[in-house]
């Protein structure tokens, strides 16, 4: 019988309260006070940048524990099926109660921010998170999912340099295309063959079989799922990192030219 224990259920709902206030107060408040540009855009993109800045936020804190707990939980990463899944469930909490939040925000706002492939990314990651918080399987693979989140804050910053004005070709948005081009792959795309190699070395295993089918299909459905839509979304990328480099050389040649004439 699955159970979730009070400490998980309080953090996640800690945390969505936590991105429902960042969304619906803090992030305009800030944003304000930040950049006078906020002010001049339609309601359509305020909600969408308030959305992508409690997106923002929900990377910068999830993606460090993360990495942290790669680094140095010795008991989760002893055992990638069974370890110990104490740190991992908090970090996990956390993400589940962001992911239910904006999911609801998606489905309210959805003529603003609605998208069929963020809501198939949310339920695919719930529903593989579910098995990690109630029973504690897959604590190792399911925070190594979450490497993901360091891509975020460059593809939102994208997003926030373009409907402020920026020029495709100005200098502040062709390093952050250049960069998140470059960490995207790697904490997406990159992996894929380590994350791969160490789920095909646990098939076969006593500890895999204790898993049941359940937990085992909803691990490997959601992390192919999961990948194929970050294949999709780093054709999209390197696709407009190309454009933005083609045309900087473009105004470079056309910059050379006129000096030579």
């Amino acid at each position: 019988m699955a159970s979730f224990s009070n400490l998980t259920i309080g953090i996640a709902l800690a945390s969505f309260t936590t991105f429902q206030l960042l969304f619906h107060v803090l992030s305009s408040w800030l944003s304000t006070r930040i950049t006078p540009g906020f002010n001049n855009l339609s309601q359509k993109r305020k909600i969408e940048w308030n959305s992508r800045t409690v997106s923002t936020f929900h990377a910068l804190v999830v993606g460090g524990f993360c990495l942290y707990i790669l680094l140095y939980d010795d008991a989760v990463n002893a055992d990638h099926l069974w370890g110990d899944p104490s740190m991992v469930q908090l970090n996990i909490a956390i993400t589940t109660g962001y992911l239910i939040s904006d999911l609801l925000l998606i489905i309210y706002y959805w003529k603003a921010i609605g998208d069929k492939f963020f809501v198939i990314h949310h339920l695919a990651a719930l529903y593989a998170y579910y098995f990690v918080l109630s029973k504690g399987l897959l604590a190792y693979f399911g925070n190594f999912r979450l490497l993901a989140e360091f891509s975020t804050p460059f593809v939102n910053q994208r997003w926030f340099f373009e409907v402020l004005g920026y020029p495709k070709s100005s200098k502040a948005n062709i390093i952050n295309g250049v960069l998140m081009t470059v960490v995207f792959f790697v904490v997406r795309i990159g992996v894929i063959p380590m994350y791969y190699s160490r789920v095909i070395s646990s098939f076969g295993t006593e500890g895999f079989q204790r898993l049941g089918f359940a937990a085992q299909s909803a691990w490997i459905i959601s992390s192919v799922v999961l990948d194929i839509m970050n294949l999709m979304w780093m054709v999209k990328i390197t696709k407009g990192c190309y454009k933005v480099i083609c045309l900087v050389c473009q105004n470079k040649a056309k910059t050379h030219r006129e000096l030579c004439f």
